[in-house]
């Protein structure tokens, strides 16, 4: 017992000097400056933005996101919509839709913005057959998909929906693959049923969708027997239905939250905190999880229910 005792004592001694002599752990400024070069029109309430900062930017690749941090303080995620080997420049496209949209689209060459990113919460994995389905901006997730599966000599279809032609962003880009079916509302006097979407679709493809939620509601119900994996983005938070309304303690400042049962916990939240970060708000990609005081994790933009936050 004794030779133990003066083991543990000496280990005890060792990591006290052992720590004295660790450097201090410095912050990581993941923020990158970067400045808009071109700002392009590419359909009715849609510009791209080509980012730069003359220096080889981090790598990406198909379904990758950025935070984008605009001159106000406000923070957006877009889609990058680039290709994923050109590593110049970033390219996002934002249709406009709200006040952070109206801020995108009033910039102009030579802004300087943030950029946090990007990071991957729509994974794009696998050799193929493809299905690809976007409704409108859902397009931007989308295209480099499509650019790395024609590529790699990949079996692949997309299909393109949008209220009409005039408001579908990259046409003209998408022009060169023949490929590409383009189905506007405007066309056909009425939205696309899911059935009418996936029609065609070879068994056991892969199907990647993107666009809005009602479209997506009906791709769900007729690809509940597909044998393909399925994959989503949607451009808006999943519906809270019959949500009962519960309160947040804010541990650091002590504040109480109500959530409302129509709101979730992540738009109260960032009333109280404008920085909390988030990006996909449907639960997977983890950049909202928030660490509780009985030591879990909440994720503020699905999960319900009184907690104590780490806030």
């Amino acid at each position: 017992m004794s030779t133990l005792v003066g083991v543990v004592g000496a280990y005890r001694r060792l990591s006290q000097v052992s720590g004295k002599r660790r450097p201090p752990v410095r912050a990581v400024d993941r923020n990158l400056p970067l400045t808009v070069e071109a700002v392009r029109p590419e359909a009715e309430g849609v510009v791209s933005l080509r980012l730069a900062n003359g220096a080889p930017l981090p790598s990406w690749r198909p379904g990758a996101h950025i935070d984008l941090v605009l001159p106000s303080g406000l923070v957006r995620q877009y889609s990058l919509c680039g290709n994923p080997t050109e590593n110049d420049h970033y390219r996002i496209a934002v249709r406009r839709i709200g006040v952070a949209s109206a801020e995108v689209h009033a910039l102009r060459a030579g802004t300087r913005v943030v950029v946090r990113g990007p990071r991957t919460a729509f994974p794009f994995v696998g050799e193929g057959p493809f299905w690809f389905v976007a409704g409108g901006i859902g397009i931007t997730p989308i295209l480099p998909m499509v650019h790395r599966a024609a590529t790699k000599g990949a079996d692949w279809r997309l299909v393109y929906t949008g209220r009409s032609r005039a408001t579908m962003p990259f046409l003209d880009e998408l022009a060169r693959y023949g490929r590409v079916r383009i189905r506007p509302d405007t066309e056909y006097g009425v939205p696309a049923s899911g059935a009418e979407l996936l029609d065609g679709m070879p068994d056991g493809a892969s199907v990647y969708c993107c666009g809005p939620v009602p479209m997506i509601a009906g791709l769900r119900v007729d690809l509940a027997l597909t044998t393909g994996a399925v994959h989503f983005e949607r451009f808006a938070p999943p519906p809270i239905v019959a949500g009962a309304p519960f309160t947040l303690t804010l541990r650091r400042s002590g504040r109480v939250l109500d959530v409302p049962g129509d709101r979730s916990a992540l738009d109260v939240v960032r009333e109280a905190l404008p920085d909390t970060p988030y990006s996909c708000r449907q639960g997977f990609c983890g950049t909202c999880a928030v660490p509780t005081a009985d030591g879990g994790s909440m994720r503020i933009c699905v999960d319900r229910g009184p907690a104590v936050l780490e806030l």
